[in-house]
């Protein structure tokens, strides 16, 4: 891997001006780590107004001294590069944002003051030698080869600046790199975790301490420091990470409720460990963020519902009490409003009873009407990672599939005479006839046209047609009618068979 022409170019100019440079941050443990960064940044002991008379295409706008500079780029990554003048962040009041800064002097004054090691690594340019030098004050290089997420400096000085900071070292620890003992494979999620990137453990301490001030912090900046981690290869350790560390009870205290809380004979884990394996088949299937999120929350209910002990225990209603709870928590982390129907719908319909020839087709016309023709799939999706989370071997059995054909079955448009561009107002008009049996043949006799060949659907056509029809003696017409609706039949039987082919049922 190599600089970008982009950044060795911002760095260039800044030289010629006589200021220091360096490429700093994420993209430059990232970069040593053989991965592409997804964003650029620079810092200089350049201040904003002497950036930006530097950079004309630039724009600053906060208080922080940053200066966004316009590179005209065709990579989006690289059409903006920010640079940050060197500073030093001083008392953070609210526990994200600093009172006031001031400007540092040195590249080692600026990187002390951010969050973890591998983050505090600068990279020094060295275009006449052809290298590159990393600037690593805090031990950063050492942490990237043995992946460990440590605080620079204190840890409790770190996470009493930022508190969010407490939530993105679970993130960095689940998404730079992870790795799970596969000697212990078939344990529990919750007993088998291992990380192939750790928090170290004064870090972890200081974390599982300081994690009530995550309430600080913005619903929003939750949420998505949340998301990051739900849409992670490893998004169930990652989970279960937050749990461990005391933060999960402040972002959703609803899904810990349901820890070691045990379920009945149908289910061999606990609530918690259900909904976690239930992520985690959704994860691995590369299921979207609605499916993952109604996996995690769909038993959220259970523990609130619990009725007994052991293996009679009853949890009537989890399923309402569940979609309740679930548009709560969303709402509480200012999910959109669209998201927040779809999920609530899939957690309050992923109980759905289904068995073959118990269930008529009008029952999942139903089903279909109340979670939305487009949700269906996703609906389908939830069930069998509650399936695989539950323990069962298959995620999809015959019954399941079963219900995908007689959902598609259902959700086909009906071969009708409404297919065609012509009505039957407009047969009686053409023909100066009244309402009657008539008008049905004839209309009949012209779908019976248009299913052999589409492209007779056309309104000139037909008109003509039904002008035709109209003088024909009424024993020609009827049997022209029984064999237009022999021909439906026969194309709804193939298309039938066709859909149960597609599912593989009989």
């Amino acid at each position: 891997m190599t600089i970008p022409k982009e950044v060795k170019f911002i760095i260039s100019q800044l030289k010629k001006k006589g200021f220091e440079a360096y490429v700093v941050g994420g993209c430059v443990r990232d970069f040593l780590r053989g991965v592409e960064p997804q964003d650029w940044d620079v810092a200089t002991n350049a201040k904003p107004v002497e950036i930006g008379k530097i950079f004309l295409r630039s724009f600053a706008d906060n208080k922080f001294g940053t200066v966004t500079v316009l590179t005209g780029s065709k990579n989006p990554k690289l059409k903006e590069i920010e640079i940050t003048s060197y500073r030093i962040d001083e008392k953070y009041t609210d526990k994200r944002h600093p009172d006031k800064i001031s400007w540092a002097k040195t590249i080692e004054k600026d990187l002390a003051r951010r969050d973890f090691t591998v983050n505090a690594l600068a990279i020094l340019p060295r275009w006449n030698l052809g290298k590159l030098k990393v600037v690593d004050f805090f031990g950063g290089q050492e942490d990237l080869k043995n992946k460990i997420i440590r605080a620079v400096g204190n840890p409790e000085d770190r996470f009493n600046e930022d508190a969010l900071r407490l939530m993105r070292a679970v993130r960095f620890a689940t998404t730079l790199n992870f790795g799970v003992d596969e000697a212990k494979a078939s344990s529990p999620p919750c007993a088998r975790l291992r990380l192939a990137w750790v928090i170290e453990e004064k870090t972890a301490k200081a974390i599982k301490k300081n994690s009530p001030w995550l309430q600080a912090i913005s619903k929003e900046r939750i949420r998505d420091e949340l998301m990051k981690i739900i849409m992670a290869e490893k998004a169930t350790e990652g989970t279960e990470l937050l749990r461990k560390l005391g933060l999960l009870k402040y972002i959703i205290p609803e899904l810990e409720e349901g820890y070691q809380v045990t379920q009945n004979k149908h289910h061999i884990y606990d609530c918690y460990e259900h909904c976690l394996r239930s992520l985690d088949y959704a994860v691995k299937r590369n299921f979207n963020k609605y499916v993952r999120l109604a996996a995690l929350f769909h038993d959220i209910g259970k523990p609130r519902t619990k009725r007994g002990e052991g293996p009679d225990a009853t949890f009537y209603g989890h399923e309402i009490v569940g979609a309740r709870m679930t548009a709560q928590i969303l709402q509480r982390l200012r999910f959109p409003r669209k998201e927040i129907e779809k999920i609530v719908k899939l957690v309050r319909y992923h109980l759905f009873y289904y068995n073959v020839d118990e269930v008529s087709e009008s029952s999942v016309r139903r089903l279909v009407r109340q979670v939305g023709p487009e949700n269906m799939e996703e609906l389908l999706q939830v069930r069998m990672a509650d399936r695989i989370g539950s323990g069962v071997p298959k995620a999809e059995p015959y019954k399941l599939r079963h219900l995908k054909y007689v959902i598609e079955k259902v959700s086909q448009d009906p071969i009708s005479v409404k297919m065609l561009k012509v009505s039957g107002n407009e047969v009686m008009e053409i023909l100066k006839i009244q309402p009657g049996p008539r008008v049905g043949q004839i209309l009949d006799v012209l779908l019976g046209y248009v299913l052999s060949e589409p492209k007779k659907n056309d309104k000139e056509f037909l008109e003509k047609e039904i002008k035709k029809l109209g003088k024909l003696s009424e024993k020609k017409l009827i049997s022209l009618t029984q064999k237009a609706k022999k021909e439906r039949e026969k194309l709804e039987m193939k298309r039938d068979e066709m859909t149960k082919k597609k599912y593989w049922v009989t």
